[in-house]
């Protein structure tokens, strides 16, 4: 399970970003019921590292400590060649199976490690381009917000790193530990990483209070057969209108999005209940658990039975 984190300070990082995964990972909830992690800052060289606004940070350990960590962790910098040491503590953790997460531009970091050869990554849409040209051995899709494969996952910009960092803490802590942290933090407990990083509406455009009704009562009412056109009755749109505002606001169409709330809610279940598979399929909207079982399989590569062996309170006591 994943207890011990290691964050790398190479020089020329992004502050902000780097920020992000100090918060997740660095600071104690287990007084709420969040796991308590084993967090370290690494550098090369330890003492001052300068970053991208100028400013220095003092780091006091050295690459050592990241030989046993369960994920080393990359953010935001300047794209450009990094020294060989940070490029094997990447490869040194992906070849024993750890945890490697980067968030914006450093994904061209694990791409000089070598570690995104023949998986699936994202960026920053700005930069997505580039890293696909240099790194045609990469499947780069620059419309998510992250992707996990095979442990190696990749956020996109700035607020993708913190949904890539709490699916790391989902998939190895459970729903329960991931709400704590993000409820700490006042964001939602994780966004579905195949989200559109880019809505191309700006939100001051989409401020619909009947729309947003409509997404509440979605939530409220998974279960129910919620078909397009009853929805957009219920927000007083043309079908049309109500699924063009709705992708601008949300960044997905309904159906996409509706079915990500679904697995989100059974996999909630399915860790924190002991109710049959049968039933929860019924409570979120997939009807049987035939169906669900194939959006599970399709989206998350595990079946409901498997996920809650691996996740369920039962699992964990």
């Amino acid at each position: 399970m994943l207890q011990k984190v290691v964050l790398l300070a190479i020089p020329g990082v992004a502050p902000f970003e780097f920020g992000v995964i100090c918060e997740i990972f660095g600071i104690d909830r287990s007084d709420s019921g969040a796991p308590a992690f084993d967090f370290t800052i690494a550098t090369a060289d330890p003492g001052p590292v300068r970053t991208s606004l100028g400013f220095d940070m003092v780091i006091r350990d050295d690459l050592s400590v990241a030989a046993d960590a369960d994920l080393v962790a990359v953010t935001d910098q300047a794209i450009g060649d990094i020294d060989e040491r940070y490029l094997d503590v990447i490869r040194s953790a992906e070849a024993r199976g750890a945890w490697v997460l980067s968030v914006c531009s450093g994904a061209f970091v694990l791409a000089q490690a070598g570690v995104l050869e023949g998986r699936r990554a994202t960026t920053h849409w700005m930069y997505a381009d580039r890293l696909a040209r240099e790194n045609p051995g990469t499947d780069v899709n620059p419309e998510v917000l992250f992707i996990d494969d095979r442990k190696v996952v990749t956020g996109a910009g700035t607020a993708a790193g913190i949904d890539a960092a709490l699916h790391v803490v989902r998939v190895e802590h459970g729903a329960a530990a991931t709400n704590v942290i993000a409820r700490r933090m006042v964001v939602p407990p994780q966004r579905d990483g195949g989200q559109s990083q880019y809505i191309p509406t700006p939100v001051a455009e989409c401020h619909d209070d009947s729309l947003a009704d409509v997404i509440e009562w979605m939530l409220n009412n998974l279960a129910e057969d919620l078909a397009i056109e009853q929805l957009s009755r219920r927000a007083l749109m043309s079908t049309r209108t109500f699924a063009r505002r709705f992708r601008a606001e949300v960044g997905a169409t309904p159906a996409a999005w509706l079915n990500t709330q679904r697995i989100l809610r059974a996999r909630q279940l399915l860790e924190e209940s002991d109710l049959g598979l049968e039933q929860i399929a019924h409570m979120v909207g997939f009807g049987t658990a035939a169906v669900m079982r194939h959006h599970f399989l399709k989206t998350l590569q595990t079946t409901p039975t498997s996920y809650r062996r691996a996740f369920g309170e039962r699992a964990a006591g």
